[in-house]
């Protein structure tokens, strides 16, 4: 640190000592980049001797490249120093340029709202410190999210973009013929050893398979005693929060949205999931019965097994899917086109597929094709959001107009960018 600066003081000497008009540090057109007050404070304060002569725009960048601990420490040097990198611009940029992305607007109105002290200069207004924020932010440890699905769990920390990792889900937990809490505790205590992770200094939140409107009563009574049981074992390993939510509303949070349609693509059926300001509109929810992430694997098992390409299990045929499968922007224009690709599955070899990548994720759009007479995720979105149209639930009818993919099988490559273009030229909509 202290090498970088000494090679930019002699930088500046030299330009100085060449006659060239360099830029004073109070400059008002060198100091665009900080808040006006920190402008008035650095002028009034500059004290640092030769480093006086370092413009300000490139002691700006210095902090940048230093980074926020660095930065931090240079605070203590004087008191225009001070000033310039607690500058909020400097702040949001080292937001924004975490290794894991984050939205610093969002973040800094979660703290306003939940009673942020804000930082107070004499004889100025309020105004939000970020470089708090990114100190709160940095010291915020998380919670341990356990996405409890029908084919297998994943597992992970909220603060990041994607699963630390996954396994079976807890019904493959100990005996079946164990009492659940048993069968629970297992399951909660196999993933907090993966993440090392002390049950007691973490909060958990679980998401379960969310609950249709045209479920069983037993189903419904199942789905409130896995509650009830998973509350129950997670606080007698005394963690210290729980919160157990269903997976299309998790899946609306992590997206930053409290209001939308979720697609959530499962492992035996795919759900329309409308949710209004958290909470779910059952009465407007359309499901796709039959077609999931099961149907998709077992299509292109079916595929391949026409193609005399044998496989030893339903597992190596699902490795292919995450691996090599898409849908296709046109589906018929995908026809016409060379798409043969290959993968090697652990202890089972190479395996080479072409028209099966793109036709197995187009079961989705048109389920005919597997054999199932049911809707299309794609018509089913435009039912729903007539339906949300319809039913008037708010004045203000844009909430239904996000839609958030979730389920392993949402990822495939190309599902996001063929289900827009479905929606906005689909008739019957209203957009």
């Amino acid at each position: 640190m202290a090498t970088l600066l000494r090679k930019v003081l002699g930088s500046v000497s030299q330009l100085s000592g060449s006659g060239s008009s360099s830029s004073s540090s109070s400059d008002p057109n060198i100091m665009e980049d900080l808040d006006p007050f920190n402008q008035i404070m650095y002028i009034q304060t500059s004290s640092t001797g030769e480093f006086d002569r370092i413009p300000l725009d490139i002691f700006v960048q210095i902090q940048k490249i230093l980074g926020p601990k660095e930065s931090t420490k240079l605070r203590a040097v004087c008191k225009s120093w001070k000033f310039i990198i607690s500058d909020n611009k400097l702040w949001i940029y080292f937001l924004q340029s975490l290794q894991e992305p984050w939205d610093s607007i969002f973040f800094a109105e979660i703290h306003l709202r939940s009673g942020y002290a804000l930082q107070t200069f004499a004889g100025q207004a309020a105004q939000v410190s970020f470089m708090h924020i990114y100190g709160q932010r940095v010291r915020v440890p998380g919670a341990v999210i356990i996405d409890v699905g029908s084919g297998y769990c994943k597992y992970g920390w909220s603060k990041y973009s994607s699963p630390s990792g996954r396994s079976a889900t807890f019904m493959e937990f100990g005996n079946i013929m164990s009492p659940m809490p048993s069968r629970l505790g297992h399951f909660f205590s196999t993933i907090c050893s993966r993440m090392q992770v002390k049950t007691y200094t973490q909060p958990i939140v679980v998401s379960v398979p969310i609950c249709h409107r045209d479920d069983t009563e037993s189903a419904k009574a199942y789905t409130i005693q896995l509650k009830e049981a998973i509350y129950s074992t997670l606080f007698d390993m005394n963690v210290p929060a729980v919160c157990v939510v269903n997976q299309a509303t998790l899946a609306l949070f992590a997206a930053r949205r409290t209001s939308g349609i979720v697609v959530n693509v499962g492992f035996h059926q795919t759900s329309v999931v409308p949710i209004l300001h958290g909470k779910v509109m059952h009465q407007v929810g359309i499901e796709v019965e039959g077609v999931g992430a099961l149907k998709l694997t077992g299509y292109l098992r079916d595929r391949m097994e026409q193609k005399n390409i044998h496989v030893g299990s339903l597992y190596t045929v699902r490795t292919l899917k995450e691996n090599l499968c898409y849908v296709a922007l046109n589906y018929e224009a995908e026809l016409s086109k060379d798409t043969e690709a290959s993968f090697r599955v652990a202890s089972e070899g190479w395996f080479t597929l072409s028209e099966e990548r793109f036709q197995t994720g187009e079961v989705l759009f048109q389920p005919r094709m597997a054999g199932v007479q049911a809707l299309g995720i794609h018509q089913a979105v435009a039912l729903c959001m007539d339906h949300c149209h319809d039913a008037e639930l708010t004045a203000v009818d844009s909430w239904y107009k996000t839609v958030i993919l979730a389920g392993g099988s949402a990822c495939l490559p190309g599902l996001a960018e063929r289900l827009e273009k479905a929606i906005w030229t689909s008739p019957s909509i209203y957009l």
